[in-house]
């Protein structure tokens, strides 16, 4: 069949259960289409179901609204080219459970403060640019140390090792692209095995923040120049890719990448982007591309759990 709808929940839950595949079944055949058999991804975690005879939007939209009171995401796209080459992430709120930037307002005693300029642009209210030049001259002074504290207590997004392991593990690339800041990004890199990344540059002057940041800023436009460039070193195109935000600067990333994902986003990004995990975590990104769960064992070397 030509299209595939994918159910995932959290892993953690593994509530995924054969009526939830019924139901989302029985929504695509009153829809007007063909379905197939249920193929298991991961027991209890995710499965696709094979569909034909309707557009994806019409199918998409059949199945969310079949499952919207369940703890279940549904995504569905052509079956042919789901395995991708190339993943473009976010990082703040997206690979990392938190903002790096309001982490470090915290230690200048500003966090509610600039979590607020935070969350505004990110729900696309406020220019990131701007934003992103008036949240660091707030940390003007802050010593450069800070950086290694907020380090220190960063917590990795659930499902993120898997997906970066098992991509690298059947030949994908991995670019870490962020609007936050190159100290924190290089790190996050070497703790997941990313192959490069890519963030904003803090100015620094006698150990201490100037308040300043470094021109050119990345924002949304270098995000999506990001995934057009990586893309094309590696000798595709957009379409070959997997990206992840959660934020409005993401957004047109999002849109160009072939499985481009808001992960547990801004209600306007979650709108606007052709997949959306809202429930279960980054190996979502994984079973959305055919993966099973044999696969990311065998690249973790471990049971998932």
């Amino acid at each position: 069949m030509q299209h595939v709808l994918t159910l995932t929940t959290d892993p953690l839950a593994r509530a995924l259960a054969a009526g939830h595949a019924a139901t989302a079944a029985e929504a695509l055949r009153r829809a007007g289409a063909a379905v197939g058999e249920t193929d298991w991804l991961a027991p209890d975690v995710a499965l696709d179901l094979p569909f034909d005879g309707i557009p994806l939007g019409a199918a998409l939209a059949a199945a969310r609204a079949a499952l919207a009171d369940r703890p279940v995401d549904a995504n569905a796209q052509p079956a042919v080219g789901r395995r991708k080459r190339v993943l473009i992430a976010d990082m703040d709120s997206t690979i990392i459970t938190s903002e790096s930037l309001d982490e470090l307002a915290e230690y200048a005693g500003l966090k509610d403060v600039i979590a607020a300029i935070t969350a505004r642009a990110m729900r696309g209210e406020l220019e990131f640019e701007a934003a992103l030049t008036e949240r660091v001259a707030m940390l003007k002074g802050l010593a450069e140390s800070t950086i290694d504290a907020v380090l220190a207590r960063i917590e990795i997004t659930a499902g993120a090792a898997a997906l970066v392991a098992t991509m690298k593990a059947h030949g994908a690339y991995c670019a870490l692209v962020s609007g936050g800041f190159t100290p924190v990004t290089g790190a996050i890199r070497a703790r997941l095995g990313f192959d490069e990344d890519r963030a904003n540059r803090l100015e620094i002057d006698e150990g201490a923040l100037t308040g300043r940041v470094i021109l050119p800023i990345l924002g949304r436009d270098a995000k999506l120049a990001a995934l057009r460039e990586v893309t094309g070193r590696q000798g595709t195109d957009p379409a070959d890719a997997v990206a992840v935000g959660d934020g409005a600067n993401d957004l047109a990333m999002l849109q160009a990448a072939g499985i481009g994902v808001a992960f547990r986003a801004k209600p306007a990004v979650r709108e606007a982007a052709g997949f959306r995990i809202d429930h279960g975590d980054l190996s979502g990104l994984l079973y959305l591309q055919g993966y099973r769960e044999s696969d990311i064992e065998a690249a973790l070397g471990s049971p998932v759990l």
